[in-house]
């Protein structure tokens, strides 16, 4: 009697031990299944609408109601353009994006390779006067993004966010920590994307690493205003390897199909003045000379007037100007330096602060480019 039993004791327990694994699975956010490869993100542009019937006027109903995206709190689904109130929501890079009220998020899995650095690429715009801000979340990363200040008029600012995969799956979230006393306002996200940072190599003859920009964030290809990056108060793993954007305001990353840069695919546009400064600190001989070139100059992208670049290295400093009309054009500054230990910092910065000709409310700079370090 026994023994008959035991056949359907073990068919019950495993009955359960399948249903129970069904239902954590359901219960659970949908997991990544393929390693995720640069571009866009599963439904990044917010492309694929929620059903009809998850949404209420704007307003998404249930967390996994936008497709390939776990939302929490009070996130929109908008459509560009005027809106009700006399908003205008300008979404550049497609028709929809998402709206997220206060303290809500959006988040997804991702697949990826432990130990290798990631860049994410996104659009966020403020949508309100209040005072906004949006904290990015990354396997157990996380970056407060200020957004009260608009670098362009056209509702293209894009930002860049580094960070190093801990283990095969992570979780990226963009959160609203709702600082406003609005509830109804809150940042616009749109156009997701994430790039694999390339290891870093030192070329030949240059103690620079990454000395001409040629490895940084994901560039869109069909519309791009250039990459924020952010200060490293706000992002230390810098989405410029090699690099650490020193200073209280970003620096923009520019590529050559949307803008002049003096050599190769990418530059660095210095857009806010002497609150924006990029440096590296490079492998030297203390009491050894060495000599630093940079090519400086403007993005043709309508940035205007008397141009200036500072670079400092050691204790040597080099002034050097560039007069732009906005139409391209480069210049290339060298400065000698003797070394004072066995590590020297290099850092540029912008002197002035700039706009573009026809566009006051559009911040800009000079570009910096072809940086290289050599024994005199």
């Amino acid at each position: 009697m026994e023994m008959s039993l035991l056949p359907s004791l073990s068919s019950f327990f495993f009955i359960v031990f399948y249903i129970n694994c069904k239902l954590s699975l359901v219960a659970g956010a949908p997991a990544a299944r393929t390693t995720i490869s640069d571009g866009l993100l599963p439904n990044g542009n917010f492309e694929l609408s929620p059903k009809p019937s998850n949404l209420k006027k704007t307003v998404i109903i249930g967390k996994y109601s936008l497709p390939k995206w776990e939302i929490k709190g009070i996130v929109e689904y908008v459509s560009g353009g005027p809106q009700p109130g006399g908003f205008y929501f300008a979404v550049p890079r497609g028709t929809h994006a998402a709206r997220l009220g206060n303290e809500a998020s959006i988040s997804q899995y991702l697949k990826v390779e432990a130990g290798s650095t990631y860049s994410l690429t996104f659009s966020a715009t403020r949508t309100c006067a209040q005072d906004e801000k949006l904290v990015i979340y990354a396997d157990g990363h996380s970056g407060e993004l200020p957004i009260q200040t608009l670098y362009s008029t056209d509702g293209g600012d894009t930002y860049a966010y580094a960070f190093k995969a801990l283990r095969s799956t992570v979780k990226v979230t963009f959160h609203n920590p709702g600082i406003q006393e609005d509830p109804t306002c809150g940042p616009l996200l749109d156009a997701i994307a994430i790039k694999k940072m390339t290891t870093l190599k030192y070329t030949a003859g240059n103690l620079v690493k990454n000395g001409g920009f040629e490895i940084g964030p994901y560039c869109f290809k069909n519309f791009s205003t250039g990459v924020l990056l952010l200060p490293k108060i706000h992002d230390i793993v810098s989405p410029l390897p090699g690099w650490i954007i020193e200073s209280l305001k970003p620096a923009k990353y520019v590529d050559s199909k949307h803008f002049q840069v003096p050599s190769g695919l990418s530059a660095i546009e210095l857009v806010g003045g002497r609150e924006t400064a990029i440096a590296q600190i490079i492998r030297t001989i203390p009491n050894k000379f060495y000599t630093l070139s940079f090519t400086i100059g403007d993005a043709k992208n309508g940035c205007h007037g008397s141009m200036m670049v500072e670079a400092f290295a050691a204790r040597e400093t080099l002034k050097l100007r560039h007069e732009s009309q906005g139409k391209g054009g480069f210049k290339t500054g060298v400065l000698k330096f003797k070394a004072i230990s066995n590590r020297t910092r290099i850092t540029f910065y912008s002197a002035f602060y700039h706009t573009k000709l026809h566009d006051y409310g559009h911040f800009c700079g000079p570009v910096v480019d072809d940086v290289r370090v050599w024994f005199s």
